[in-house]
Parts: C-alpha cells; sequence; structure tokens
C-alpha cells in the first residue's frame, strides 16, 4: 500500500477543480472538504444534516476558499433518482465533475454474525457500498467530462483482511475494494478517470470512538493530520495511479 503522509502540495493544487465530498459535515470529511477549498477546490459538500453542512460552508468562506455548494442528502434513504438529479444539477452547475471522495460511512454495531440484525445490515450496505456505486454511475458523464478526474472510496483494514465482529461494515469494505478494482478496470482506456480505494487508518472520529470507546482519542491523529494522501489521490500528481489501495497513515511499526 502507497502512503503519501509526507506529500507537500502547492498553494494550488487543486484550483479550477470541482469536487464532490460525501460525508462533508463532519470528521474526515469535513476535513477534507475544508482542505480542499484551501488548495483552490470549488467544494460540494454532501451529507444529511443542513446545519453542519452550512457551518462547513461558512467556514471555508470565511477562509477566503472558493464559494462552496451544498448537497443535502441521506443515503440510508436515497434512491437512483435522487442521484440523477443530483448529476442534473451539479451539470447545469458546473458542467464537470473533477473529483469524488466517498466518505459518508455507517459502522453498524461490532457484534457477532450469528446476532446480526437484518436491517440493520442493509442499512450499512446501503450507505457503504450500494449508495456510492449507484452515485458514481450517475455521476460518470461529468467526471468523464473533466481533464483529470478522481474518484476515491473509502475503505478499511477490515476490508482488506476481515477480523471477527465487524460483519457489515467489514463486508462493505471488501466490496468497495472490489467495486474499485472493476470500476477502474473498465475506466482504464480513459487516461483522463483514476478509481482508487484509501484507507484513512486509526483517526480521532466519532465513528473510531464507537468502534473504540475503551480507546484514548488523543492517542489518534486528527482528520487534518491524514490529508496529504487525499490531496495527492484528488490532484494530477497522481493522474498515472488507477485501480490501486491507498492507506493514509503508515503502517504500525
Amino acid at each position: 500500500m502507497i502512503c503519501k503522509i509526507d506529500y507537500q502540495p502547492p498553494a494550488d493544487l487543486l484550483k479550477e477543480r470541482v469536487i464532490l465530498v460525501t460525508g462533508a459535515g463532519d470528521g474526515i470529511g469535513r476535513a477534507a472538504a475544508r482542505t480542499f477549498a484551501q488548495h483552490g477546490a470549488t467544494v460540494v459538500l454532501l451529507g444529511r444534516t443542513i446545519s453542519k453542512l452550512e457551518a462547513v460552508y461558512d467556514e471555508i468562506e470565511a477562509a477566503g476558499g472558493p464559494q462552496p455548494a451544498i448537497f443535502p442528502l441521506n443515503l440510508e434513504g436515497a434512491v437512483l433518482k435522487d442521484y440523477h438529479d443530483m448529476a442534473e444539477t451539479l451539470d447545469k452547475e458546473f458542467g464537470r465533475l473533477d473529483g469524488l471522495l466517498h466518505n459518508a460511512g455507517l459502522l453498524g454495531r461490532l457484534t457477532p454474525f450469528e446476532q446480526y440484525n437484518p436491517e440493520l445490515w442493509d442499512q450499512v450496505m446501503q450507505v457503504n457500498i450500494n449508495g456510492p456505486i449507484w452515485m458514481t454511475q450517475a455521476l460518470l458523464p461529468l467526471l468523464k467530462a473533466s481533464a483529470d478526474a478522481s474518484v476515491v472510496f473509502t475503505s478499511s483494514s477490515v476490508g482488506r483482511k476481515g477480523r471477527a465482529y465487524w460483519g457489515a461494515y467489514a463486508v462493505s469494505k471488501f466490496a468497495t475494494e472490489g467495486f474499485v478494482q472493476v470500476l477502474a478496470d473498465e475506466v482504464e482506456h480513459l487516461g483522463t478517470l483514476r478509481i482508487n480505494s484509501l484507507n484513512p487508518g486509526a483517526t480521532r472520529t466519532a465513528m473510531r470512538k464507537s468502534a473504540y470507546p475503551g480507546e484514548d482519542p488523543m492517542s489518534l491523529r486528527p482528520p487534518e493530520a491524514i490529508l496529504p494522501t487525499y490531496l495527492w489521490l484528488m490532484g494530477p500528481d497522481s493522474r498515472a495511479h488507477n485501480g490501486e489501495m491507498f492507506d493514509a497513515q503508515p503502517p504500525k511499526a
């Protein structure tokens, strides 16, 4: 796995790029959206909680970044029409999409599979893999309209090597890795669109706290500290990489 934690991006790395970030209201998504904007991107903020999206919007504007856009959407209840309506709106507003960060995710419950709730399983799969798949399909024409587009799917260590009790979350991340490989192979001939997966690693987020309630959060990197790899993947320096697995943090010694 490649990690670009030491990547030093130029200030204008993402200038004039349009990048959609899901789960942009909190955690890694919020940090990524703010950082993309700091490097010149026009960021489309997608999430389910409007007040959180508005707060990120205000933070980006206050920092002098390009005016972002807000697109409220709850992935748990989203259907195909929602994704195509979104694509139509973005087409009218921007005419293309240069980046797509699938960051939104649902942990579900850490429990033996024998006790896993089927409804919760379906919710996790909807948010973590089904929604991102159909959103990507709807947005493909806009991504193809870009001269240099990057799609990043959020993976996990438990989506690369399964672990007991991680249930739907782990399975959804294994599916994510497989889908990345399939779609990357399909778009390889274009030369202008790349699809990769990125494992954030242990990061100081609400989801991590839910998974590891006894862990000291201050022992973990904050979201802002893992963003160099995100920037590298969204910028032109990663143009030659397609269908690969990346890590946002170096492996533990």
